[in-house]
Order: C-alpha cells, then sequence, then structure tokens
C-alpha cells in the first residue's frame, strides 16, 4: 500500500492496512518472511544492494519484509518519516544513544523513568564518556538550567512510570531545540492512539513494542520513529552494524497487535478511570496517581495533550511493604507480574520490582515509597478488577 494512498486515511484504519505492500501470491494477512538472507539475480544486483544505490533487501539482521511491514505501519501512526525496530525497547534507548550521541556529550532526564533506563544511563553510558543529569519531569525551569553547552538530548517518559506525571511535550520541544538539542519522548504508556509526540515537537518516539503495541504480552520488541536522517540513517546505522534486531516472527505479532490498538487502548483508559475513581474513596488508600482524575497535579495538560488517560493506575497504601505485598498476595485473579500492555490486569510492587536496583536515594527522589502499587489495568470486566482488588483491602 502506497504512502499516498493511506496518508489520507484515519488512524484506526492506518493501524489495520498500512504498511502491507502484497506478494505475488495474493495473501491477505501479512506474511512472516522467516529468512536470514534474500538472493540476487546477478552480481552486480548485488553489489547495487549493497552499497545502497539500489534499495532492496539484504541480510535480515537489518532488511526484512516483516519487519519492515511493521516499521511502516507504526511510522504512519506516529506521523514520523522513518521507523527503525529493534530487539527491545531498551535497545531501541541503545541504539538512539549510539547513533547520536559522541562521548563526552551530555543527557538531561526526567529522573522518573524506567529503572532499567537509569541504570543504562548511569552504568554503561558513562563508561563511554556519556554523562547524564536528571530533573524533575514536570519542572521545566529545572530542565532549562540542567542543559549545558555539550548537551544533546532531552529524555523523558510521559505519562511517567509508575506515578502518571505527565509532561509538556510542547514546551520541552521549545526549549529543546532552543537550546540545540534532540527532544525523545518514550511513548509506551499512550502509543499513537492516545497521544502523537512529533506533532507536538518532539524529536523522535521510543517504544517498548512489548507492553500495548502487542497488546497480549507474547513478544518483547522496541521501535523509534523519527525523521529520515535522524532515524533513517544515524540510529538505522547502528541496528545494521551493532544488530539489535526485531526477529520478524515478533515483527509480525505487533502488526497484529497493531490492528486493533486504537480499540484496545480506548477501553483500557475506561476501565483504569473506573478503578481510579473507585480507589480514591477506599479506606486505607493514601493517594491515587492517573491523569484522568481531576486530583492528578496534571489534568488539565493531559486532558489537552491526551486523547485519553491511559490505563496505567498507580496509588499508596497505608502501612508501607508490609501492606502492599499483603494486599497483592491476597488478590486471585490480578496477575503478579512487572509486565504491563497486556490484556490481562497486572499488579506489581515497583519499590521491590522494576525500580528495585535503585538507591533508597534515587527511589525517594523519584516519589517510589514502599507503599506504592501499580496497576496495569487490563480488558476483563472492571467490576471483577475491583473485586479482586477487594480482597486485599479486606486483609489490611
Amino acid at each position: 500500500m502506497s504512502d499516498d494512498e493511506s496518508s489520507g486515511w484515519e488512524l484506526a484504519t492506518r493501524a489495520i492496512r498500512s504498511g502491507h505492500d502484497r506478494t505475488a501470491e495474493g495473501e491477505h494477512s501479512e506474511p512472516i518472511f522467516a529468512t536470514s538472507s534474500f538472493v540476487f539475480r546477478s552480481a552486480a544486483e548485488a553489489a547495487s544492494r549493497f552499497s545502497g544505490d539500489v534499495p532492496g533487501n539484504i541480510y535480515s539482521r537489518f532488511t526484512n519484509p516483516t519487519v519492515r511491514m511493521f516499521e511502516q505501519r507504526l511510522a504512519s501512526l506516529e506521523g514520523g518519516e522513518s521507523c527503525v525496530a529493534t530487539a527491545s525497547g531498551m535497545a531501541a534507548i541503545l541504539a538512539v544513544c549510539l547513533g547520536l550521541l559522541k562521548s563526552g556529550d551530555h543527557i538531561v532526564s526526567s529522573r522518573s523513568i524506567f529503572g532499567s533506563t537509569t541504570l543504562l544511563f548511569n552504568k554503561y553510558l558513562s563508561r563511554v564518556g556519556l554523562e547524564t543529569s536528571y530533573v524533575s519531569l514536570v519542572d521545566l525551569a529545572a530542565w532549562d538550567r540542567a542543559i549545558r553547552p555539550e548537551t544533546r538530548l532531552l529524555f523523558l517518559e510521559t505519562p511517567s512510570n509508575p506515578l502518571t506525571e505527565v509532561a509538556d511535550i510542547r514546551a520541552l520541544a521549545d526549549l529543546a531545540h532552543a537550546r540545540n538539542c534532540l527532544l525523545a519522548v518514550d511513548n509506551c504508556f499512550c502509543t499513537p492512539v492516545l497521544q502523537q509526540p512529533l506533532a507536538l515537537g518532539a524529536d523522535l518516539v521510543i517504544h517498548s513494542a512489548t507492553k500495548y503495541l502487542d497488546g497480549q504480552g507474547r513478544c518483547v520488541g522496541g521501535a523509534v520513529v523519527g525523521d529520515r536522517e535522524t532515524v533513517g540513517e544515524e540510529v538505522f546505522g547502528v541496528l545494521r552494524t551493532a544488530g539489535p534486531t526485531m526477529s520478524p516472527f515478533n515483527a509480525w505479532v505487533f502488526l497484529k497487535g497493531l490492528e486493533t490498538l486504537d480499540l484496545r487502548m480506548h477501553a483500557h483508559s475506561r476501565n483504569a478511570a473506573a478503578l481510579a475513581t473507585w480507589l480514591e474513596s477506599e479506606p486505607g488508600v493514601e493517594r491515587v496517581y492517573y491523569p484522568g482524575l481531576r486530583s492528578h497535579s496534571q489534568y488539565d495538560l493531559a486532558s489537552r495533550q491526551q486523547r485519553a488517560p491511559g490505563g496505567i493506575v498507580a496509588f499508596d497504601v497505608e502501612g508501607g511493604r508490609q501492606a502492599a505485598w499483603k494486599l497483592i498476595d491476597s488478590t486471585r485473579m490480578l496477575s503478579i507480574t512487572a509486565n504491563l500492555g497486556d490484556t490481562k490486569t497486572t499488579v506489581t510492587h515497583p519499590a521491590t520490582t522494576t525500580h528495585a536496583r535503585l538507591s533508597p536515594a534515587e527511589k525517594a527522589a523519584s516519589g517510589i515509597g514502599d507503599g506504592l502499587i501499580r496497576l496495569a489495568v487490563g480488558l476483563e470486566d472492571p467490576a471483577d478488577i475491583q473485586a479482586d482488588l477487594q480482597r486485599g483491602f479486606d486483609q489490611l
């Protein structure tokens, strides 16, 4: 399907139809190209492919038709010119840093990011001369103060994990560009259905496709979306050389996930909103974190920037870790796992799982307390999710 044909379609249609050019077999569903290499009709054709003079498949480390379908479809949904699919969400972040930064460069990052991303910045990228400073996600002045002459990248997740803080993407994009920096936004929690950072001025969108893009917890993958030069050449160059590659099978699973993404993200949001409202009135809950609640400090911003609040709800319970663990262990239906974006509701204790490797000071700075519980609200009937949680509250 040509870009010209699909460019006028609505998002839900592009999520189903874009990126698929049918083969001579006339297949209806997208095929899986389970091959490591591709055959050339002549030595001259092989040479032209390897030199880049003629586009086409070479080797599945960096050119595979199924992976390309996923890349083109996600780029269409995010409004980007180019997409590079990777083996995981963390591989996507690494590819961005390796492709766009050099020793001596500086990153300004939100403090409220995934624990593994913090470790990547602090432990591994620091070894190659990249320094990272951390600021409050929602304090624009703090971002401005942290930028240095050598700063090249501003990095954030919005909404944040797990406290669902919301950054003003347009304001940060204006700041980044005024200071000659790139803005990278992890759009994992919202997906392009609920939020489109590129349209708000961001330069790069990063995904863990493992989460909502798949939607059923089946495969691991990641992606970077942006323009043809920054992503299509520089980030792609890392993939071609270093090989953090998405498998064709995983790409096919993600393609199938994208077909229902629009339906699922709005359903996740409806269920999460119902549970967040109930949790606010539940005895033993100290605070609920959800952008769809008027009590959320960035409620107005989230209402303008996102089409819906999303499926992540976090809340603090009285009694610290002992109470949080007791509540989690008392549930019978919910899945105790750190993954999110699944049709099945998952529950986790961030302080001892997703953010366990952070120091006590880092946890405190990020607002990760011992009584914090994160729900990734699935597609079950919200009454059943509520009843399962009530079992836990009854034990406190």
